[in-house]
């Protein structure tokens, strides 16, 4: 598994864009297939996904594969995506951790 933390510098563009940009978690398997996906807004929301929680009213997890070298910059430990992680609570999960 790969980690990777990337900021995206737009807006939703749907009925939540009033939550602003958001910083992406991802936890990736080596084939580039998205396993977790974590979604923090500038405005303090956060949501996710992964195998147990593919979608809802928010989103959902992507189904794209990703280009592993295109994120490589964005790479990061699996302490530190773990550390990050264990101090957010989505709005759409009950079940986190």
């Amino acid at each position: 598994m790969r980690y990777f933390r990337r900021r995206w510098d737009e807006t939703r563009g749907d009925e939540y864009e009033c939550w602003g940009t958001s910083l992406w978690y991802l936890a990736v398997d080596e084939a580039g297939d998205v396993c977790r996906q974590i979604e923090v807004y500038a405005n303090g929301h956060v949501i996710a996904y992964d195998e147990k929680h593919h979608e809802d009213r928010f989103g959902g997890l992507t189904y794209a594969t990703l280009d592993l070298e295109e994120f490589a910059p964005f790479e990061v430990s699996t302490q530190e995506f773990n550390e990050d992680l264990g101090k957010l609570s989505p709005i759409n999960r009950l079940d986190w951790w």
